[in-house]
Order: structure tokens, then C-alpha cells, then sequence
């Protein structure tokens, strides 16, 4: 085990969070949330930080309690045992940060091809993609040091450049359009309301970096006090930033505006209110939070890879290298990118991880409370959230994009029937063992 200097420290461990969170959230998912929620976009990030408040609970109470390398299988492990359940449930958390890692990198490239006119590019955009998945795969293959060198520098990047960019967007749209987040919801009709809430779906994955957090036990200083202090810090940071950054863009842009430039649209934002200069600087800091984004991501979610491979889930490559889970993560990261466009990204994820979120909480609740300290009624209310925010959202997508539901009940039946078979050689084998 490393030495006690040579492991992650509190700030670290927030920037890694946040590197995840800010990377993959804001700048690909204001868009897609308008055409959800309409004007309500900045309440619906807001709601997305509730959901994630009340969710984080059970992740920093275990974390706490067992502080590991692999957070969140080891919860599911514990609260279902080995087997179906856990296994399924862990390679929905896995598949879902995987998707993620797609929606980084698919940004990465919609970003840095905009002054060219080519973001909507169906080749350009995954390829770049792709060498910045493998650039990110080569850089935590170097080790963790160099990654929390890096996650630390480009985080404060990035939260200063949004925040910076986001206090001038305010200060040009002047201060009463926070006066809208107050009075949008007297305004809003039933459809609208409904929008809002299927699209706290998709915020909440805007937040859900803070799940890696929970897989660098093994690696933080102190883990017992500072994971759940990271946990709840780089919401709360996030938070803040998201509410002040899409008041801005809904300052600046209408919502058949922001939609038109969904993939894109905090850049399409700075564009009438700072001209050329805004958004140069927009995509740069998209490009320093996508590719932080990445390194964070591979790094926490190849822990979690190996972690399921210690528990018999998930199967190595039949090559020797001690670099697998990295280059198995990277691998179908690239698969994903590749394949499927942004919209399908971000709703497949969703509903992976809202399913799997529900498994958490539930298992806290039926077996986990007593040894983790946890009061009962912050998971339930978790889940009660999840349940009515899925829901929403599955109704929305049946309407509009039937398309994406079928393919994200295809990966989960996929990742239920691996786990089955796996369960049933367990079963077999164990048998001609006696």
C-alpha cells in the first residue's frame, strides 16, 4: 500500500469529483434539458442538486464506514451478497460511467470543431473522441500521482473560467434574470412541469461524478473523515456554478435557441453577449474540463473494473498486463463514442444509473442502516425521488424517443443476462467442487 504522502488529499479528491461532474454535466446536457423543461432549465439543475443530496447519503455513510478502491461494488456486495443482484447492479454503475466517459469525449470533439462549422461532423466528432479517450488511458497508465496533479490544476480552471464566464454573462444580462428563477414556475403549465422533472433525470448525471469519489478509499488520506467531506463539497461546488451558469445562458438565449445548439450550447450562449472572444474561451475551458473529465473518470472507473473482476463479475483480457482495467474501460468508451450520439449517451446513462442509485438505497435501508449509522428515511426518500424522476423521464422519451428506451432496456437486459450466467457457473462449479 502506498505511504501516507504519496496518497490523494481532500482538495484532490474534490477535484477529481468535480473534473467528472463539470466536465460531463454542464456542457452537454443544457440543451438536451431544454428541450425537457423549456425555461425551467436552471430549476431543473437545481432539482438535480436535491436529488443528488438525498442520494449521496448512502454513498458517503458506507464510504465512510469501509473505505475501498472499489466504493461502490463493495456496497452492493454487501448489502446483496455475492451474486445476481450485486453483480447486475454494479455493471449497471460501471456501464453507466463508461457512457459518461462517451459523453466527455463526444463533447471534447463537438466543442473544439465548432469555430470550424463542423460540430455536427458524424465522423469528425467520434474520432476526435476516440484520441482523446486513448490520450486519457495513456495518462493513468503513468499513475495516479500524475492524474491528481493534472485534476487539480484543470479544476480550478475550469470552475474559475465558468465562473468567471458566468458572472460576466450575468452582469451583462443584468442581475433581475435571477428575478426568472423566481418567476418561471408561476408561469410554467402542466407539460412544462412534467419536462421538469424527467429532465432532473438527466441533471442528475450532471452531478454523478461524485460516485467516483466513492472508489479512492484505498487512495485518500483519511478516508473516513474526508470522503464524505469531498462527497458533499463538490455538489455543493458544482451546484452553485450550474445554478449562475444556465441563468446566463437562459439570459442570453431563448430556449428554441438553446436547443437548436443543444450539444453546444453554453459556447452559442457566449456568443451574443462577448462575440468571438466568449466563445473561443467557452470551448477552451470545455476542452480543459472534458479531457480532466476523462482522466478522472478512467481513472476511478478502472478501480471499479477491477474490483469486479476480484469478485468474479467481470472477465480480464487474455493478455498479460497489469493495465487491463484501464484499457478495457478505454476500449468500450471508444465503442460507445463511436456508436451512439450524445442525446442516446446521456439517456442511457440515465436510466442505468437511477436503477442502480435504487438498488443502492434500497440495500442501505434492508441491511446496511444499523452497521453504516445511516437513518432509514434519507435512503427512502431517495428512493421515492428517483422513482417519480425515472418515471417522468421513461414518459417523456416514450413520446419523443422510443428509440433510446429500447436500446437502454436492451444494455440493461444484456448486463442481467451475463450476470445470470456467471451466477450459474458459480452454481456449477461450486457443485463439482463437492
Amino acid at each position: 500500500m502506498s505511504g501516507e504522502r504519496d496518497k490523494l488529499s481532500l482538495v484532490g479528491s474534490i477535484s477529481l469529483g468535480t473534473g467528472v461532474m463539470i466536465g460531463a454535466g454542464i456542457f452537454a446536457l443544457v440543451g438536451q434539458v431544454a428541450e425537457l423543461a423549456g425555461p425551467l432549465v436552471p430549476h431543473a439543475f437545481l432539482a438535480g442538486a436535491v436529488v443528488t443530496a438525498f442520494s449521496s447519503y448512502s454513498y458517503a455513510k458506507y464510504s465512510a464506514t469501509n473505505p475501498t478502491s472499489g466504493g461502490i461494488a463493495m456496497l452492493l456486495k454487501a448489502a446483496y451478497g455475492p451474486g445476481f443482484i450485486a453483480g447486475s447492479f454494479s455493471l449497471f454503475m460501471y456501464v453507466s460511467m463508461v457512457v459518461a466517459e462517451s459523453l466527455l469525449a463526444r463533447t471534447f470533439g463537438t466543442y473544439v470543431l465548432r469555430p470550424f462549422g463542423l460540430q455536427d461532423s458524424a465522423f469528425l466528432v467520434p474520432a476526435l473522441g476516440v484520441v482523446v479517450i486513448a490520450l486519457a488511458a495513456l495518462v493513468n497508465i503513468r499513475g495516479i500521482r500524475f492524474v491528481e496533479g493534472s485534476a487539480s490544476s484543470t479544476a480550478a480552471v475550469k470552475i474559475l473560467g465558468l465562473a468567471a464566464l458566468a458572472i460576466a454573462g450575468l452582469a451583462a444580462a443584468g442581475l433581475s434574470s435571477f428575478s426568472r428563477v423566481v418567476t418561471a414556475p408561476a408561469q410554467a403549465d402542466g407539460q412544462q412541469w412534467l419536462g421538469l422533472v424527467a429532465a432532473t433525470t438527466l441533471c442528475v448525471l450532471a452531478y454523478k461524478g461524485f460516485t467516483t469519489i466513492t472508489n479512492q478509499g484505498e487512495d485518500l488520506r483519511e478516508p473516513k473523515k474526508n470522503l464524505p467531506r469531498s462527497i458533499y463539497l463538490s455538489i455543493g461546488i458544482c451546484a452553485a456554478l450550474y445554478l449562475v451558469l444556465t441563468v446566463a445562458v437562459t439570459a442570453s438565449l431563448d430556449v428554441p435557441a438553446i436547443i437548436e445548439a443543444r450539444d453546444y450550447a453554453i459556447a452559442a450562449a457566449a456568443e451574443p453577449l462577448f462575440g468571438s472572444w466568449g466563445v473561443n474561451l467557452t470551448i477552451l475551458i470545455a476542452a480543459v474540463a472534458t479531457i480532466s473529465g476523462l482522466l478522472a473518470s478512467i481513472y476511478a472507473v478502472s478501480r471499479l473494473y477491477q474490483m469486479l473482476h476480484s469478485m468474479g463479475d467481470v472477465p480480464m483480457l487474455p493478455v498479460s498486463s497489469q493495465h487491463q482495467p484501464v484499457l478495457i474501460t478505454a476500449g468500450l468508451a471508444m465503442i460507445t463514442t463511436v456508436f451512439l450520439d450524445l442525446t442516446q449517451i446521456a439517456s442511457m446513462g440515465a436510466l442505468l444509473y437511477i436503477a442502480m442509485d435504487i438498488a443502492i438505497h434500497w440495500g442501505v435501508i434492508r441491511r446496511l442502516a444499523p452497521d453504516i449509522s445511516a437513518r432509514r428515511w434519507i435512503p427512502a426518500t431517495a428512493i421515492v425521488l428517483d422513482v417519480i424522476i425515472l418515471g417522468a423521464f421513461v414518459v417523456m422519451k416514450l413520446r419523443n424517443d422510443p428509440l433510446t428506451i429500447a436500446v437502454g432496456v436492451a444494455v440493461a437486459a444484456a448486463i442481467l443476462l451475463s450476470q445470470a450466467l456467471v451466477a450459474r457457473h458459480r452454481r456449477t462449479t461450486a457443485d463439482q467442487a463437492t
